[in-house]
C-alpha cells in the first residue's frame, strides 16, 4: 500500500510538471537553463584552477546539459516567441531543425564526456568540447542584453 501510494504520487508530481512546463514554457526553459550555467559555474572554476578538480561537480554539471538537451527542444512552443521577458530568438522557430539538432548534438556530447571524465587530466581533454556547442547555439538563438 506504502509503495503504491508513493508511486502515485510521484505519478501526479511528474504531472503537474509537465502542466508547468506546457503552462509556462518560457520560465521553464529559463530556470532550466539557470540551473545549467549554476553547474557550469563551479566547473569553469575548476577549469580556470580556481578550485580543486572534483570529478563530482564536472559529472552533475554535464548531467545538467543531458537532462536541458532533452527537455529544451519541447519548451519552444509557438506561444512562446514573445513575453516573460525571452531572450529566445525568433529565428529559433525558422530554422528548427538546426536548433534541435543542436540540443540533440549537445546532450550526445555530454554524455560521451561523461562517460570518459574520470579525472583531471581527462577533464581538461574532453570538457571544452562539450560547453563549446552551448557557445554556439547561444551565438545563434539568444538574443544578447
Amino acid at each position: 500500500m506504502m509503495i503504491r501510494s508513493m508511486l502515485v504520487v510521484g505519478a501526479l508530481a511528474l504531472g503537474v510538471g509537465s502542466v508547468v512546463a506546457q503552462s509556462d514554457p518560457i520560465a521553464t526553459r529559463k530556470a532550466t537553463m539557470k540551473g545549467v550555467g549554476e553547474a557550469n559555474a563551479e566547473v569553469t572554476k575548476i577549469s580556470k584552477g580556481e578550485a580543486p578538480f572534483n570529478l563530482a561537480v564536472v559529472q552533475n554539471a554535464l548531467t545538467k546539459m543531458q537532462d536541458a538537451a532533452k527537455t529544451m527542444p519541447g519548451l519552444f512552443p509557438d506561444n512562446s516567441k514573445t513575453g516573460g521577458d525571452t531572450a529566445a530568438q525568433p529565428k529559433i522557430w525558422e530554422a528548427k531543425a538546426d536548433f534541435n539538432a543542436k540540443w540533440e548534438k549537445l546532450g550526445k556530447e555530454a554524455a560521451e564526456a561523461a562517460g570518459k571524465i574520470k579525472d583531471e587530466a581527462s577533464f581538461k581533454a574532453a570538457y571544452g568540447d562539450v560547453t563549446k556547442n552551448c557557445g554556439g547555439c547561444h551565438e545563434s538563438y539568444r538574443i544578447r542584453r
